[in-house]
C-alpha cells in the first residue's frame, strides 16, 4: 500500500494545522492513503497539538479509516481512509482547541457521506488563531452554502480559554455535488452589525464599552451607515468559564459578508478589543474584495470539489490561502489561478482566484 500513499510534508508554506486539515479531507473524499511528515515542524510546540488530533480522530471515525502516529506531539501520521458514513460524530478536544477548525476538516467529508450527520464538536468556541463560533454562523456559513448545501449549526454551549467546554452540533445532508461560486461583485457596504459579549465573571461594561470603541473607529471612515453592535452577556447556563470578545460585520448590496473580529484577554483594555475588530474590519473593506482574510482560504476546498469555475475576488493572497490551493491541487484534479483584479478603482489591491474544480460526485447517492 506504501507505493500509493500521497507524502505530504507538513512543514512547508503556512506550515501549521492547516494542511492537516485539507489533507486529511481530501483523503477521505478521494479515498487517497496519506502520510504527512514534519507536521507542524516550524512551531514553538511542533507535532500535533489536541485540536489537531480530534480533527484527524473525527475524520478517522467518519470513515471507519485507519489513523496511526495519533498522539499528541506526534510529527509523522499515515491515514488509511474508508467509505465515509453518516450518522452522529463526537469529537473532542478536551481543552480550548477550536471547535470551528474541526468542522473545517468534518465539513467536507460528510457533504459527500451516505446519509444526514450530525457532529457534536467540543472544545473552544472563541478561541485565538481560529475563527470565532460567531464569524462561523455569521460570515461563513451564509457563504459557503452558495456551493448549494445548507447546514445547521447549534450553539449549545460557549467555551473559552484555558478551559474550553463548549459545543456545538452540526447537522448536515449530504449532496450529489457542489454548485461552482462566483463572488466578484462587491457592491457597496449597505449595513454594518455585530454582537459584543462577556460571559463568566465579567461585567456586561465591557461589552459595551468594545462596541462604543469599535463604532467610534468605524465612523471616522463610514460616517452615513447605522451601526448595530449588540453588547450580550452570555447566560451562565450556557458558557463555561470567563471570556469576552467582539465581531463586526459589514453586508454588501450583493450579499458579500466581510467581517473584522477580536477577543478579550487579561490585561487587555475592553477599547483596544473593539478597535483592533473595527480595524481589522476596515482593512477587509479596503481592498475592495468580496471575502476578508479568514474567508479566504476556507473556501478553497469546497472551490476544489465543485463542478464547474469558480470564481472569487479577494484581497491580497494570504499564507493560509496559497497553502489550502498547494495541497488542494496536489491531491485533486482542481486547476487554481491567482491573477491581480483589472480594478476600476487603482487603489484596490484584489485578486481573482479562479478554480476549475474537479466536480466531486457523491458516489452513495
Amino acid at each position: 500500500m506504501d507505493g500509493d500513499r500521497v507524502e505530504i510534508d507538513g512543514g512547508i508554506m503556512e506550515g501549521g494545522g492547516q494542511i492537516l486539515r485539507v489533507c486529511t479531507a481530501l483523503s477521505c473524499l478521494l479515498g487517497l492513503p496519506l502520510r504527512v511528515r514534519r507536521i507542524r515542524a516550524g512551531r514553538s510546540q511542533p507535532g500535533l497539538r489536541p485540536q489537531h488530533l480530534s480533527g484527524l480522530e473525527i475524520v478517522r471515525d467518519l470513515c471507519d479509516g485507519k489513523l496511526n502516529g495519533g498522539e499528541i506531539g506526534s510529527t509523522e501520521i499515515t491515514f488509511t481512509p474508508g467509505k465515509i458514513k453518516g450518522g452522529t460524530h463526537i469529537a473532542d478536544t478536551k481543552t480550548a482547541g477550536s471547535v470551528c477548525l474541526l468542522m473545517q476538516v468534518a465539513m467536507p467529508c460528510v457533504l459527500f457521506a451516505s446519509s444526514p450527520s450530525e457532529l457534536h464538536l467540543k472544545g473552544g468556541t472563541n478561541a485565538e488563531m481560529a475563527p470565532q463560533i460567531d464569524y462561523t454562523v455569521m460570515v461563513f456559513k451564509p457563504i459557503v452554502e452558495k456551493f448549494n448545501f445548507t447546514f445547521n449549526c447549534d450553539i449549545k454551549r460557549r467555551g473559552y480559554y484555558p478551559q474550553g467546554g463548549g459545543e456545538v452540533v452540526v447537522q448536515m445532508t449530504p449532496v450529489k455535488e457542489l454548485s461552482p461560486i462566483n463572488l466578484t461583485d462587491r457592491g457597496t457596504v449597505t449595513k454594518i452589525y455585530g454582537r459584543a459579549f462577556v460571559a463568566g465573571a465579567l461585567p456586561i461594561k465591557l461589552a459595551k464599552d468594545m462596541s462604543s470603541a469599535a463604532v467610534r473607529c468605524i465612523r471616522k471612515e463610514i460616517r452615513d451607515l447605522y451601526i448595530n453592535i449588540q453588547p450580550v452577556r452570555e447566560p451562565d447556563d450556557q458558557a463555561i468559564g470567563t471570556g469576552s470578545g467582539i465581531i463586526i460585520v459589514a453586508e454588501t448590496s450583493t450579499g458579500c459578508l466581510l467581517a473584522g473580529s477580536s477577543l478579550g484577554k487579561r490585561g487587555k483594555n475592553s477599547d483596544k478589543v473593539g478597535i483592533e475588530a473595527a480595524e481589522i474590519l476596515l482593512k477587509n473593506l479596503k481592498h475592495g474584495g468580496t471575502v476578508d482574510d479568514s474567508l479566504q482560504d476556507q473556501l478553497i476546498i469546497f472551490m476544489a470539489l465543485a463542478k464547474g469555475v469558480s470564481r472569487v475576488k479577494s484581497g491580497p493572497i494570504t499564507l493560509h490561502t496559497q497553502t489550502a490551493i498547494h495541497f488542494a491541487e496536489q491531491l485533486t484534479k482542481a486547476k487554481f489561478t491567482v491573477t491581480k483584479s483589472e480594478d476600476e478603482d487603482p487603489s484596490n489591491d484584489t485578486y481573482i482566484i479562479e478554480c476549475q474544480g474537479m466536480g466531486m460526485i457523491n458516489p452513495n447517492l
